[in-house]
């Protein structure tokens, strides 16, 4: 790319909410930098959503740019009922919380999910994001007696982590295929699915978005205990299309010295399999109510960018914080300088089934290096391709080619991608090469790699790697 031109190659996901539900807002996030938008189906209701998809498509076709779509699920989100006040706990008390019955008494509380089904005695009860932790004592039906293990405080609503419970593969919930059932016939890109335990978790949301016609690729939020055990973690990661590291539960269901180790492992088997890595939660905090980062924040989004991460995502920061654009500004700001400053070293193992589509996307980047390639240029159409070299981490920019919207917009959280949207034919990608010349994105005399197959617009067929001098 031109020496003036910016690009970043870990891309930023943005979740909307009430600080940024607006046209004008999306607009100018897309032009600070987001590469997708995540819509959190834990908070609102379906009347917002609509709104926001069409104010997406419409700024990014104004813009000239393609973003992503993320609906993230709920997933089995347990909390505490209703109740008055706030309820002063001491270490040694014994509560019991009750399932779709009135309580009776000060030592029983609402509970809005039946945990009597999947819980055992001696396993954990996390109350608030952990703040109280109990053990249970007793099961019974709609009734699970727990003893308090810290003094704390609880009040309504406030959410339950079990990290020692099993779901069994009942991870979706009658919320969550409802709101599946919605995102289906909209356009969305990726469906996030929360609480993932195994990989048979993964295959159930798969078969419900085929059954539903949808086109949505699968993104598995680690964030259980369950999830991060060798015999679960690298089959989930080799089922989905994406993983993110969820570090918010998943510090409260392991603890929080675990989270930055599981990171790496996580982005290292999301490169070993070409799956897109998403690392999120609390990355720039403090950008809720400051307009500068701490340090330890910005350490955290380089760290993360260093490892070798597809994807950073802002959550509050952009849902409901004062300064979101200051928040994405900030993230692209250390995103680029953490690329130029310390590039990440490329780890070029595979899985063991080598196929000819990684060795052809090996060799491509291999090649670009050696050449100095200015850009990949990738005609791909169903993505696979750009994905196939993008887990190779290319220090260049990979110019996708593709005739598929969708397509595209997946590709947008993808590292190091830049979409282009183009009928098939067998000049798409020398005539977007051109285009960037004519827009002072690439020079004349830059040197790029293009990667496509001889029957354009075939599914797999990527077998042809051509250098080209642009003029």
């Amino acid at each position: 790319m031109s020496t003036n031109r910016v690009f970043k190659r870990a891309k930023i996901l943005a979740t909307l909410g009430p600080a940024t539900d607006s046209y004008e807002m999306i607009e100018q996030m897309i032009k600070s930098g987001v590469n997708g938008f995540r819509l959190n189906f834990s908070h609102g209701g379906y009347e917002e959503r609509d709104p926001q998809i069409e104010n997406i498509r419409k700024a990014s076709q104004k813009i000239g740019k393609p973003v992503a779509i993320l609906q993230d699920l709920q997933g089995p989100k347990i909390r505490l009922g209703d109740f008055d006040g706030v309820i002063e706990v001491k270490t040694g008390d014994i509560y019991t919380l009750v399932y779709d019955k009135p309580t009776e008494g000060d030592k029983e509380l609402p509970v809005q999910y039946d945990l009597s089904k999947k819980m055992k005695v001696g396993e954990r009860l996390y109350i608030f994001d952990g703040k109280v932790r109990s053990e249970v004592t007793k099961v019974e039906p709609g009734r699970l007696t727990i003893k308090i293990k810290n003094d704390g405080m609880v009040m309504q609503r406030k959410g339950i982590n079990v990290p020692d419970t099993n779901f069994g593969g009942d991870v979706l919930t009658a919320k969550d295929v409802r709101d599946l059932e919605f995102g289906a016939v909209r356009d969305i890109d990726y469906v996030a699915m929360s609480f993932v335990q195994t990989a048979e978790d993964i295959v159930k949301l798969r078969e419900l978005l085929k059954h539903h016609k949808s086109s949505a690729k699968v993104v598995a939020k680690i964030e259980t205990q369950v999830a991060i055990r060798d015999e679960n973690l690298e089959a989930i990661i080799k089922e989905t299309d994406a993983v993110m590291v969820a570090r918010g539960d998943l510090a409260v269901e392991t603890s929080p010295e675990i989270v930055p180790i599981i990171q790496r492992k996580i982005l290292k088997l999301a490169q070993k399999y070409g799956k897109v890595s998403i690392v999120a939660t609390q990355m720039l905090a403090s950008m809720q109510m400051s307009p500068e980062p701490t340090r330890a924040e910005v350490s955290d989004v380089a760290n993360a960018v260093i490892c070798g991460a597809d994807c950073l995502m802002l959550s509050e920061e952009t849902a409901v914080g004062r300064y979101p654009i200051e928040a994405i500004s900030t993230m692209k700001r250390v995103i680029v300088y953490a690329q130029e400053h310390e590039p990440f070293a490329p780890v070029f193992y595979r899985a063991e089934d080598r196929s000819l589509q990684d060795a052809i996307s090996s060799a491509t980047v291999t090649l670009a290096h050696q050449l100095g390639a200015k850009a990949i240029i990738c005609e791909t159409k169903t993505g696979a391709t750009a994905k196939s070299i993008a887990s190779h981490r290319p220090s260049m920019p990979i110019v996708s080619v593709t005739a598929d919207e969708r397509v595209a917009q997946q590709l947008c959280l993808l590292y190091a991608n830049k979409s282009f949207l183009r009928k098939e034919n067998e000049q798409a990608g020398m005539e977007v090469a051109n285009e960037l010349v004519k827009f002072s994105l690439l020079d004349q005399g830059d040197i790029v790699v293009l990667v496509s197959g001889r029957q354009p617009g075939l599914a797999g067929g990527t077998d042809t790697i051509r250098v080209r001098v642009l003029e």
